[in-house]
């Protein structure tokens, strides 16, 4: 009889939000994959859970699926797990799951905790529809057209972003989005939790006047409330952003025709109007 393959969550912080039947199944199975040895071993000893242990990250998970592949159809029950959270969102999972489900293995989540939801909950935005799309692209170029895709979507968006790249990806969020409502949460579930809400500008004050920045942010952002509509209210803000930010008139037009449906002789003139404003 072949093993089953269990994807299960673990804690995101605080060790306490394990689930009675995670502890049950790490207890039960004949080994558990995971991506840091030293970090699961210290849940487990925390909870007196004694197994075998296998490194399964993103460096090696090719090779690794094939051979947990071959431990489950000899009939070995394995738990996968990440370092924290839900296996297979943003963390290793994806292919083992696959190839166990091609070849007739019972994969059977054992849900918990995971940041993308937890921030959510506590966002103050809609959750009716939301999308989580893990970490945006480093580079500036491709995190801007990674941005300019969500122009539109009128759901939730959920990000991943790290402590040294949160505030160039928020100043990507004004630029391309506007000045929406988000919520940005770090250190979920631990002692120094913290979840700063408001307009993406002013996130952005708060944040820069911190000397030092730690622990994953989780940034929830809310949708496109104005798809479809044409707000002359919305363009004069953009307007006013990127003349207070130095951009020239030729450039602004430029940016603003690119990045929404507006047509490009109604912004121009808007813009001439602020521009000679501007100069009065």
């Amino acid at each position: 009889m072949k093993g089953k393959l269990f994807i299960v969550s673990t804690p995101i912080g605080n060790l306490d939000d394990i689930s009675l039947r995670a502890l049950r199944i790490l207890k039960e199975v004949d080994l558990i994959a995971c991506e840091d040895t030293r970090t699961t071993k210290k849940l487990l000893s925390h909870y007196q859970v004694k197994k075998p242990l296998t490194s399964y990250h993103e460096h090696n998970e090719v090779k690794k699926a094939q051979k947990l592949l071959k431990q489950l159809e000899s009939g070995k029950n394995i738990a996968l797990v990440s370092d924290a959270g839900t296996p297979g969102i943003s963390d290793p999972g994806y292919r083992i799951v696959k190839l166990a489900s091609e070849n007739g293995i019972d994969v059977i989540s054992v849900p918990g905790s995971t940041a993308s939801i937890a921030a959510l909950s506590i966002s103050g935005l809609p959750t009716s529809s939301f999308a989580f799309f893990g970490f945006p692209p480093k580079t500036k170029s491709k995190k801007g057209d990674f941005f300019k895709e969500f122009q539109e979507v009128t759901h939730t968006l959920v990000f991943y972003e790290s402590p040294r790249r949160v505030l160039d990806t928020l100043k990507h969020l004004l630029e391309i989005l506007g000045d929406r409502e988000i919520s940005v949460s770090r250190e979920l579930t631990k002692i120094f939790e913290e979840t700063t809400r408001g307009k993406t500008s002013k996130v952005i004050d708060r944040l820069q006047e911190r000397t030092e920045l730690k622990g994953e942010f989780t940034i929830v952002v809310e949708g496109n409330k104005n798809k479809g509509k044409y707000s002359i209210e919305n363009l004069e803000k953009r307007l006013r952003f990127y003349r207070e930010k130095g951009l020239s008139l030729k450039d602004t037009v430029e940016r603003l025709t690119n990045n929404s449906k507006i047509p490009k002789n109604r912004i121009y003139r808007e813009a001439l109007r602020i521009w000679k404003k501007s100069k009065e």
